[in-house]
């Protein structure tokens, strides 16, 4: 499954420059063995409630923004952001001081930027904003989205399964969080019931073009896509892959969406004839799938049939120790071993 597909102008938006900032949300080691995992900044301590209080809600109230990137590449992690503080800073701090917008529509050096001064001690935004990701990776999206038929697990309760994770792990934290922003995933009326109904007591907005609207949704969306671009770069730099790039110093698989030329001739250059590519690919998306069956049509791919389990089995471990009715004459070791064969089998 793929979403549709960026344009040229997209993908240079897209791809991670070289020099991107690796931030404290990269974990090389899960990276590394494929595995998804979660990341929470240290809440500020001017969001949490007074020592003596045992009630979250007596710190200050919070706007919280939620927002993903890498949703439709075929290599990488899909990552989901969130970010928060309290409600007045909203537009003086985000919108009018540091001018967060739409990842997408923010330069790589950008983003980097901003994402670097929020991971800073003593800045304003560090001393101001919590945020979190989870890093979704490759081999868990293709995992639960090629379960066999009617256990399938599809690429939006994965999404939204993240976020609730994302959201609850803010609470849990002592943040007094009043309001939620939700860039839409499909309809929004149904998504932001399904979150009503998860988060009572908090105001949620799902809205289409949500990173453009609401500033707190515009900074997870840079959360979200730095730690997608610097995830990229450190896949890379982790299979050993530092001297493949071009003149620029981009990785040779570019962008990792299948629009993008490099992502797609990287692929077809680095295909393992059995197990394809590392845990950097999604390898339910169609662009995994086709390039290895058509390699294994031509003779350079391995193709592996797996036995389907019988799920009407209803066999017990005991069955293979009691003898049935029609072997209680039977030999012993013969209905242990197999049954005797007669000269007439020779």
């Amino acid at each position: 499954m793929e979403d549709s597909q960026p344009t040229a102008e997209d993908i240079a938006l897209e791809t991670p420059t070289p020099d991107v900032f690796l931030p404290p949300s990269i974990h090389e080691a899960s990276l590394r063995s494929g595995a998804s995992y979660t990341h929470f900044s240290p809440v500020p301590p001017s969001l949490l409630p007074p020592p003596d209080s045992h009630d979250d809600a007596a710190g200050p109230p919070c706007a919280l923004g939620v927002d993903e990137a890498g949703r439709g590449p075929v290599l990488g992690p899909m990552v989901y952001g969130v970010f928060y503080l309290p409600l007045p800073l909203s537009d003086p701090l985000l919108r009018n001081t540091h001018h967060f917008d739409d990842s997408k529509v923010l330069t790589p050096s950008v983003r980097s930027a901003l994402m670097q001064t929020l991971c800073t001690a003593a800045t304003d935004l560090h001393d101001a904003c919590g945020w979190a990701v989870s890093a979704l990776s490759a081999r868990d999206i293709g995992a639960g989205m090629l379960r066999p038929a009617g256990a399938a697990y599809n690429l939006n309760a994965q999404a939204m399964d993240a976020t609730v994770e994302l959201i609850r792990g803010v609470y849990a934290r002592g943040v007094n969080i009043r309001e939620i922003y939700v860039d839409t995933i499909g309809q929004p009326a149904a998504y932001q019931r399904k979150l009503e109904r998860v988060f009572p007591t908090a105001r949620i907005t799902v809205a289409k073009k949500a990173d453009s609207l609401y500033p707190c949704v515009s900074a997870a969306s840079v959360c979200a896509k730095v730690t997608r671009d610097a995830a990229l770069e450190t896949l890379w730099r982790l299979r050993g892959r530092n001297g493949a790039r071009d003149e620029a110093g981009t990785m040779a698989w570019g962008s990792g969406y299948p629009s993008d030329q490099r992502c797609v001739g990287w692929m077809r250059g680095n295909m393992h004839p059995v197990f394809g590519w590392g845990p950097e690919c999604r390898f339910s998306w169609g662009t995994a799938k086709d390039m290895l069956e058509a390699a294994s049509a031509k003779g350079g791919g391995v193709m592996v049939d797996w036995p389907v389990d019988d799920d009407n089995d209803t066999h017990r471990l005991t069955n293979f120790f009691v003898a049935k009715e029609d072997e209680q004459g039977a030999d012993e070791l013969g209905t242990w071993f197999g049954t005797p064969a007669g000269p007439e089998a020779f």
